[in-house]
């Protein structure tokens, strides 16, 4: 019926029945004053019109009283509500944000603040061009008009402000066991010999792994996405046993060798560095706290900025900082260890290591799971493919594939290869880190069905 409030002003029709503008053109044309000149016309019914051809309603017609819209005419006030909040630019009257608004209802309603409103409008893709369309300079003034016109109901209960999490004692005793557990292990290893040896590392290698696997599902380490590609532990067991094995094996092969296989010494045919893995294992309680650190800090960020830009800039030096001060601990657990075990450090090529696997690991634990899972592959691969053309380049006709990891072997030595695969890899993902865990979104609170 709202479509039809014009015919109710003067010289329009009185009824459904009279044609349009046909009530004030006829109604000057009354000559005989009486009672039938002030009296309503009697409309006549829309039976009578249809005959002549002559008194047809014109275009934009009212609805008939049985039919409805009659054929040709406009759509009706559901119909055109609708067109309205699919525009780009909304007619005369449309109200864009409040079709947002019913979009994200749940967000508007459990929202706190504004910034946790633009944190879930920036995670699904309002961009601060598509707040120009609902005419906002950008998505943090965008959700504060949203987040001041949403109704709450008194009786709900208001969701708490994003607090940081606490540390918890299972969590840091579980970051804890690989270190220890890959000490056990590296020391039983020196004091055996032969078939015990053998023996003592294998259960090494698998109770370290499942310490590490206990401890990565606890604490600031964990990966609530479980929908992340499969395949990344492969590939950083294979980075891992490089760091023991691939030197000595890549330095053997440049060399013609190796004459025999490893027998876990680091003066033997086929060299081995339990340093660099050591560190890694007791590296692990320093990354859980420092990621802690990060994911508390930005929190509190998260809580205390009043735009995006803002947080942004707040979180972007956090986010150094702290895999700065992963660096340095494992740098520091480096030199203790080859000190303790009387190898060399090798701090680039450990440290390119570390830092690709701690950036790696932030990033997934901040819901990032696929970038890392690229880059991981294609670190483990460019490692394999170096030791793969070095052995290939002894079939005949085919010495020229060896030749360029043969010319950085003999310039800089065999931690060159794995330190600018795994160096690129970890500034990939640094710059990719800094464009990600700087956006609102990702140092959101888990919801509580989570």
């Amino acid at each position: 019926m709202n479509d039809l409030g014009e015919l109710d002003r003067p010289g329009t029709p009185a009824g459904p029945g009279t044609p349009a503008g046909q009530g004030a053109s006829e109604a000057p044309s009354e000559k005989a004053p009486g009672p039938a000149a002030t009296a309503s016309p009697t409309p006549e019914p829309a039976a009578d019109l249809r005959p002549s051809g002559k008194r047809e309603p014109a275009a934009g017609c009212g609805p008939s009283v049985t039919q409805g819209p009659a054929a040709g005419c406009g759509p009706s006030v559901a119909q055109g509500s609708a067109a309205d909040r699919e525009s780009a630019s909304p007619r005369r009257g449309a109200d864009p944000v409040k079709a947002l608004m019913h979009r994200h209802r749940e967000l508007c309603e459990r929202a706190v603040d504004p910034l946790e409103i633009a944190a879930g409008l920036e995670a699904h893709g309002i961009t601060e061009r598509t707040a120009a369309r609902f005419r906002h300079r950008d998505v943090f003034s965008l959700a504060e008009e949203m987040y001041a016109r949403v109704t709450r109901d008194g009786d709900a209960p208001v969701s708490p402000a994003p607090t940081a999490p606490r540390a918890r004692a299972d969590w840091v005793l579980l970051t804890l066991l690989p270190g220890a557990l890959c000490a056990g292990a590296v020391t039983a290893a020196h004091l055996t010999h032969g078939r015990t040896r053998l023996i003592a590392v294998a259960a090494g290698i698998l109770a370290v792994g499942l310490a590490l696997r206990a401890a990565l599902r606890r604490g600031p380490l964990n990966r609530t996405d479980h929908t992340a590609p499969r395949g990344s532990a492969l590939w950083i067991s294979w980075l891992v046993a490089y760091s023991v094995l691939g030197d000595g094996l890549l330095h053997s092969a440049v060399a013609g060798g190796p004459d025999g296989p490893p027998t876990g010494t680091a003066d033997g045919p086929w060299p081995l560095t339990a340093a660099p893995v050591l560190a890694l294992a007791l590296a692990c309680a320093p990354a859980a706290w420092t990621a802690h650190l990060f994911t508390a800090r930005g929190r509190r960020r998260l809580a205390a900025s009043r735009g995006l830009e803002d947080f942004a800039a707040a979180v972007r030096p956090l986010l150094l900082g702290t895999v700065v001060l992963f660096l340095g601990a494992l740098a520091g657990l480096l030199a203790l260890c080859a000190a303790a075990l009387g190898e060399p450090a090798g701090y680039a090529e450990v440290l390119a290591l570390g830092a690709l696997l701690f950036i790696a690991r932030l990033l997934a634990t901040h819901g990032f799971p696929y970038a890392p899972a690229v880059v991981l592959t294609a670190t483990a691969t460019v490692q394999a493919a170096a030791l793969a053309t070095v052995f290939t380049a002894r079939l005949p006709g085919l010495g020229f594939l060896g030749i360029p990891v043969e010319t950085l072997v003999t310039l800089w030595g065999a931690g060159s290869v794995p330190t600018l695969a795994c160096g690129a890899g970890a500034l990939a993902l640094l710059v990719h880190a800094t464009r990600k865990l700087t956006r609102a979104s990702a140092h959101a609170p888990p919801s509580p069905t989570r």
